[in-house]
């Protein structure tokens, strides 16, 4: 359409189907209930062997299982259809939970950490049989959970979250063992609580990369994968654009990207109505080149952005 109006063009998001952790809630249930089992485990041979390290990584493991359990939760919600008052529904709801999985991730690190400190003086026997036994029981179930994500992992943010966790929970397992291995052949028994410190170290990197993407996301910045310059220059190369301001991508949640622009056309196109050419050009010309699920254009006239309250680049 002409100047003053809005024309957009529905792209499918990536995998065509919305939020993409959607696709992968059976498998992050079946990893809840593999994580959720091997806290117990993990729980009872900490307490009769006496391993900080153990019980750090199924307090771990117990923060990531309610880290799983807040994504599932956060993807049903996303279900819901959009409203007057909320045009996008609640797909927002996935990244928030993303939020608070990060939040969880930071804040066992720090208890870990302090628990590591606070036995570096005075360590505890460890009944090293039923540590190593408890510590790769862990590792097995772990591996399989990884299997299990794996494919949802490169889409989803909700997902990635869960993934890195039960990477971290991995990690934390072998070192759980490499510690039991380790107090075996030297008797030295710090190697726990060393144990326990890389476990705690481990987590805080994965914590502020997932935070990092989150923020990206809350702050509306531009997906990663679009160039803002070749998205404006692709736009520039319609036939009748001459120019394109205030344009802006940015995430809604994992797998919907979106953009909008104005394009100011010349007016022997709009003198020949052809604006909806334009704006099917410029629809495919998106959908060939970048990965952006909805694309919402605002035709002008030459001169129209002297009007505007704010020109942004």
């Amino acid at each position: 359409m002409s100047g003053g109006h809005s024309h957009s063009h529905g792209l499918p998001a990536a995998g065509g189907e919305g939020p993409a952790s959607r696709r992968y809630r059976r498998r992050m249930l079946l990893v809840l209930a593999i994580t959720l089992s091997v806290v117990g485990v993990q729980v009872v041979g900490g307490l009769v062997s006496g391993s900080l390290a153990l019980l750090a990584d199924a307090g771990h493991m117990l923060t990531d299982a309610a880290g799983v359990g807040i994504a599932l939760l956060a993807s049903t919600i996303a279900l819901r259809p959009a409203t007057d008052s909320r045009s996008y529904g609640w797909q927002r709801a996935e990244i928030l939970a993303a939020l608070a999985n990060a939040l969880l991730l930071a804040g066992i690190a720090v208890w870990v950490l302090w628990q590591a400190v606070a036995r570096w003086d005075e360590p505890p026997e460890v009944a090293t049989g039923v540590m190593l036994a408890a510590a790769v029981v862990g590792a097995v179930a772990n591996a399989v959970s990884l299997l299990v994500l794996r494919g949802g992992q490169a889409e989803s943010l909700n997902v990635r979250g869960a993934y890195l966790e039960v990477l971290g929970d991995l990690l934390g397992s072998v070192a759980v063992v490499v510690a039991g291995l380790v107090i075996v052949l030297t008797g030295w028994t710090r190697a726990d609580v060393v144990a326990s410190v890389v476990i705690g170290l481990m987590i805080l990197p994965r914590a502020w990369s997932l935070l990092r993407d989150v923020l990206d996301v809350l702050l509306e910045a531009t997906p990663r994968g679009v160039d803002m310059d070749e998205v404006r220059s692709h736009i520039l190369e319609v036939s009748g654009v001459v120019d394109v301001h205030d344009l802006h991508a940015w995430t809604i949640t994992s797998g919907v990207p979106v953009l909008s622009a104005h394009v100011v056309v010349d007016d022997d196109c709009l003198a020949a109505g052809r604006s909806g050419q334009v704006l099917d050009r410029l629809g495919e010309c998106l959908t060939g080149h970048f990965d952006v699920s909805h694309c919402t254009f605002q035709l002008e006239p030459v001169g129209h952005s002297e009007h505007e309250a704010a020109h942004h680049r």
